[in-house]
């Protein structure tokens, strides 16, 4: 697998890897989080490619204190390949290479799958309880039309 700096070629089929991994949410739209990433540490957007095909993704980000990821994704026919720990390691090279001490990570407590893979690579529960609060709100779309 080849590991690259997101292009907006990729855009299209990075959309679609996410939606056949269940990322897409009516609140988060995609075009607009990849628009949002691109403005900021846009060298921490990472696509894995085989065979020019978009199979894994992966968004880092450093603020000083914390690094965080979002959106690994893995093709659903791609996976127990060690293609999300490959592009996990690569998204912790870049974080590391920035000074960042700690990474953390949101992950739905639904989704048993990705808190196993996670503590397979080392990771472990925080026990915290994740906050948000919305800055500005973006518009509704249909996950089915993205």
């Amino acid at each position: 697998m080849e590991i690259r700096r997101f292009i907006e070629q990729d855009r299209k089929d990075v959309i679609s890897l996410w939606r056949r991994c269940g990322l897409l949410v009516p609140w988060n739209h995609p075009d607009l989080d990849i628009d949002r990433k691109l403005r900021v540490q846009g060298e921490l957007f990472l696509v894995g490619v085989i065979d020019n095909e978009v199979v894994a993704t992966a968004m880092g980000g450093y603020e000083g204190h914390r690094g965080w990821i979002n959106y690994l994704a893995v093709d659903p026919g791609m996976r127990r390949k060690g293609l999300g720990r490959i592009m996990m390691e690569h998204i912790e090279a870049g974080l590391r290479d920035m000074g960042c001490p700690k990474i953390n990570l949101q992950v739905r407590e639904s989704n048993l799958d990705i808190i196993r893979f996670y503590e397979r690579i080392g990771y472990s529960s925080d026990h915290v309880i994740g906050f948000g609060k919305k800055l500005s709100e973006d518009p509704e779309y249909d996950i089915d039309q993205v």
